[in-house]
C-alpha cells in the first residue's frame, strides 16, 4: 500500500506518519513538503518516508506527484491552519486551503481518467471551525448542524468540505470529509492556545520569561482530543467511512480555556506565576463553544479516544516544551 500525506511536516501530519509506521510497517509512506518547510517534526522520519517538494497551489506540480506515486490513500492535511492568521491574511488562507485541495482533487481525477483501475481514497481534513456560531440548543454538535463559520479559516474549511462532497457526487472520487475538533499534544505549534501556555510556562521555569503568562479569551469552551487519537481516527476513517459523508472526530468532552490554563499552572514548578490579559490575543469574533457529538463516527468505525487530555496530553505537551525552550 502506498500512502501520501500532504502537510507531513506539520503537527498532525508527523503524528500520522508515526502511527502508520508503528502499526503498518510494510506500508510505503510519501510526503509532500515545501522547500521552505520547517522539518523539526519529521527529522526522525527521514529514513522511512519519501519526500516530494511540492507547492499545492501549483496544479501541475500536484498532478506530477499524484501521477508518479499513484497513492492508495491520501491524507490531505496541508493547510493554513491557524485561525487568527486567517484574519491577517485571508486571501492567502483561502487560496492555499481551497485552491490547494481543488488541485489535489483535479489531479486525482486526471490520473483516474488515464488509469481505469486507479481508485484512491482521500481524507480531507476539515475542522469544527466550520460550525462557527453555535446556539445553546445545538450542543453537542452533530454533522447535520448548520455551518456558520466565523473566520476566513472556517470559511475555507467549509469550502474544502463541500468540494469533497461535490467531487464524490460528480466524479466518484472517494472523499472522506473529516471534521476534527481541537486536537493537541507534543509538537503542537506555539501559536495555538494550550501549546502557547505550555511554552510560556516552560520559559518561566527556566528564567527566560518574567513570571507572567499572557492570555486571551479564557471563557471559550473547546472539545479537545489528543492528536495521537485523532490520527488513528483519520486512518480508520479511510477504511470504514462512506465516501461523500462528513464525520465529527472529537472526544465529546468540553473544557474551558480557563480550565486548560489552570491545569498547566498546577503542573508548573513555579507557583508564583501571574496571569495577564493581552488585548492582542483577542479575536475579532470568537466561537464561544465547540462541543462535538461523535456518535456517527463511532458507529461507523468503532473508534473512541483513549488518551485523557487533561491528565496526559497537557503533561506531554508541557514536557515537550521543557525540552526545547
Amino acid at each position: 500500500m502506498r500512502i501520501l500525506i500532504t502537510g507531513i511536516t506539520g503537527f498532525a501530519g508527523s503524528h500520522l506518519a508515526d502511527y502508520i509506521l508503528e502499526k503498518f510497517p510494510e506500508v510505503e509512506i510519501f510526503g509532500i513538503k515545501r522547500w521552505r518547510s520547517k522539518t523539526e517534526n519529521i527529522e526522525h522520519l527521514k529514513d522511512n518516508v519519501k519526500y516530494f517538494d511540492c507547492d499545492i497551489k501549483d496544479a501541475h506540480n500536484v498532478y506530477e506527484v499524484i501521477d508518479e506515486i499513484k497513492p492508495d490513500k491520501i491524507f490531505h492535511l496541508a493547510a493554513q491552519s491557524y485561525v487568527p492568521a486567517s484574519w491577517e491574511a485571508p486571501v492567502e488562507t483561502l487560496t492555499l486551503n481551497i485552491a490547494g485541495q481543488t488541485n489535489m482533487l483535479e489531479a486525482i481525477k486526471k490520473v483516474k481518467s488515464k488509469n481505469s483501475d486507479y481508485d484512491p481514497v482521500i481524507l480531507v481534513a476539515g475542522s469544527s471551525e466550520e460550525y462557527g456560531k453555535v446556539y445553546e440548543n445545538e450542543v453537542p454538535i452533530k454533522e447535520t448542524n448548520p455551518l456558520r463559520p466565523l473566520s476566513p479559516y472556517g470559511v475555507s474549511k467549509v469550502c474544502q468540505d463541500l468540494l469533497g462532497y461535490q467531487y464524490w457526487n460528480s466524479y466518484k472520487i472517494r472523499v472522506i470529509r473529516s471534521r476534527a475538533f481541537n486536537h493537541s499534544g507534543p509538537r503542537r505549534g506555539e501559536v495555538f492556545v494550550d501549546s502557547n501556555f505550555a511554552q510560556q510556562i516552560a520559559k518561566i521555569e527556566k528564567g527566560k520569561q518574567d513570571p507572567v503568562i499572557k492570555v486571551g479569551n479564557l471563557e471559550a469552551k473547546r472539545d479537545f482530543t489528543d492528536v495521537r487519537d485523532i490520527v488513528q481516527a483519520y486512518w480508520v476513517a479511510t477504511d470504514k467511512c462512506k465516501p461523500g459523508e462528513a464525520y465529527n472526530m472529537c472526544s465529546g468532552q468540553t473544557h474551558s480555556i480557563q480550565q486548560v490554563l489552570d491545569k498547566l499552572l498546577s503542573l508548573s514548578t513555579n507557583k508564583e506565576i501571574k496571569v495577564e490579559e493581552d488585548p492582542a490575543r483577542m479575536r475579532p469574533s470568537d466561537v464561544l463553544i465547540l462541543s462535538g457529538d461523535n456518535t456517527k463516527f463511532k458507529e461507523a468505525t468503532g473508534w473512541e479516544p483513549k488518551i485523557n487530555y487533561l491528565d496526559k496530553t497537557l503533561v506531554d505537551m508541557l514536557n515537550y516544551w521543557r525540552e526545547r525552550v
